[in-house]
């Protein structure tokens, strides 16, 4: 029988970028080695908690200009705690129990870096946000 920590790595994505030298630093190495990977198979379903996110805050996201959108993305995921938290949730509840113990050994750097990450995929996939009504009418 698999165990949930191999089966959780198989699911994984391999990131052929995301390189692993031994001049990096920890947090560093386990961005490379966990987090991408994990925020990459976590996508769609970060997506699908930013769209909600939109919904739940009376869709003004869609009445913005690019730029303004941009900063929606960075107040949400730095200012919103609750959307914050339930992001991190995601992405820690994908890790081994190995990657967790490094986590929590620093929790705080490593949520930064996860939360960049995520805050980059989302302002790269702006067009995934568009109005579905609006881009039926074009």
């Amino acid at each position: 029988m698999e165990t949930r920590d191999s089966a959780l790595l198989h699911l994984r994505p391999e990131i052929l970028s995301a390189k692993i030298t031994t001049n990096m630093s920890a947090d560093e190495c386990f961005q490379n080695k966990t987090l991408r990977p994990v925020v990459k198979l976590q996508h769609d379903l970060l997506l699908a908690a930013f769209r909600n996110y939109i919904s739940k805050h009376k869709n003004v996201f869609y009445d913005l200009n690019v730029e303004k959108k941009m900063d929606y993305i960075e107040n949400a995921i730095h200012k919103d705690m609750k959307f914050r938290n339930s992001l991190k949730g995601m992405i820690i509840g994908q890790f081994t129990l190995d990657e967790f113990e490094i986590y929590i050994q620093n929790s705080s750097a490593l949520n930064k870096r996860m939360m960049d990450i995520v805050k980059e995929r989302l302002k790269d996939n702006l067009l995934y946000f568009e109005r579905v009504d609006l881009l039926i009418a074009q």
